[in-house]
């Protein structure tokens, strides 16, 4: 728990029921990407592509009292590990000051964040704050606090009591009002962690172009997808950032078969196509490794593979990684930046999950000890195998 919020709230329910993928159709979306010669395919690893820019680690930021647990495992157990990635998604776990309505004395505040910050900068460590942007606004009943505060930017309002029949509210991204709010949670967040990049979400959307909706009904989705990004991308291009984003809703479920999760059933993939370059990918699979890493290095986006709970994906995933760093398409290889273990179960608890794993006393039947072995295994193979990035 991370500030009364569970593994659900945090991952996405979704993340934890479907993993299938059906291998055969997802080889034929994959086929036009293996179809050079074989000068053009990927070959064995070589040394040279064992140092990944990225060895990152997504994390629910900290609750107040745990603070003292954050700043810890931070500066012990990161710099042990070779971490230089640390995504903190606070969503609306700050205290704000910019718009009073999402103060939370409760949460993690400025001073707090600085000594974040300085911690993460004492061990060569880029902090990039998340906010959860267009979905992930509810979670079962409740709805989450931008929409509890301005609940006219819902896509849907009105509809769906109590969130039944959804999986997840999102906001409208064509609501006159909405950038405003959003904007200026943004940069009180990207100044308190002093970022350089921001991770905006946009994960897991299932509510986009509603009918009922006076702005979006009639829309393309994928055209309503890539103006959210565009217009948050060119929104942290101008105070510095760059975005990060989660790569789901780029993918198209039918011809990969990865299912309505871990791809779009929506009809947001041609987004893709719409996107500024300068965007990372995190690629998130998390039961099998499909080599989509691949399809977001080709189209020209630099991507992060993200594994959560299974050390043998994690692996995998790493392989596919390295592979495309190694392999004979120059272009592609510059874009596989590296790794990103997530894993969904607050600060607090992976950080004790983590020592249990080293002090040999975990147990395998939760979230976050399965995630903390994974990402031991994972960072210990990184070692094994490479020198820090320069």
């Amino acid at each position: 728990m991370n500030q009364g919020r569970n593994i659900f709230q945090t991952a996405g329910f979704g993340r934890l029921l479907h993993f299938s993928l059906q291998p055969l159709a997802f080889s034929l979306f994959l086929a036009p990407l293996f179809c050079g010669s074989a000068a053009e395919q990927p070959s064995a690893v070589s040394s040279s592509s064992h140092a990944l820019p990225v060895r990152g680690l997504h994390l629910t930021a900290s609750s107040k009292k745990d603070l003292p647990i954050a700043l810890q495992f931070i500066r012990e157990v990161l710099p042990r590990e070779r971490v230089n990635t640390l995504i903190l998604e606070f969503d609306y776990n700050f205290d704000f000051q910019s718009r009073p309505e999402f103060a939370s004395p409760s949460s993690l505040g400025k001073e707090d964040v600085e000594q974040l910050v300085k911690a993460c900068r004492e061990n060569q460590i880029n902090l990039i704050p998340q906010l959860n942007c267009l979905g992930h606004q509810s979670w079962a009943k409740r709805n989450g606090r931008l929409l509890e505060k301005h609940p006219d930017f819902d896509e849907t309002p009105g509809k769906y009591p109590n969130n039944e029949g959804i999986y997840c509210r999102s906001y409208c991204p064509l609501h006159p009002e909405v950038h405003h709010v959003i904007f200026d949670l943004i940069d009180e967040l990207a100044r308190a962690c002093e970022a350089k990049s921001f991770h905006i979400g946009m994960d897991e959307v299932f509510t986009l172009a509603d009918p009922d909706c006076p702005r979006c009904k009639g829309k393309d989705p994928a055209q309503l997808f890539a103006g959210e990004a565009k217009t948050l991308q060119a929104h942290l291009k101008e105070i510095g950032c760059r975005m990060w984003m989660w790569g789901d809703r780029l993918l198209d479920a039918r011809s990969t078969s990865l299912g309505k999760w871990e791809a779009s059933e929506i009809a947001t993939q041609s987004a893709i196509d719409l996107l500024p370059m300068d965007i990372v990918i995190c690629d998130w699979h998390y039961d099998k490794a499909p080599e989509t890493a691949l399809f977001f290095a080709r189209k020209g986006f630099d991507v992060v593979a993200c594994p959560w709970r299974k050390p043998a994906v994690a692996l995998s995933e790493l392989s596919h990684i390295q592979a495309i760093r190694s392999g004979a398409d120059a272009e592609a290889a510059r874009h596989a930046l590296g790794m990103l273990q997530t894993t969904w179960c607050g600060f607090s608890a992976f950080a004790r999950a983590c020592k249990d794993q080293e002090d040999g006393a975990a147990s395998e039947q939760n979230s976050a000890s399965q995630s903390a072995r994974c990402f031991l295994t994972l960072f210990k193979a990184m070692r094994e195998k490479q020198q820090p990035a320069q």
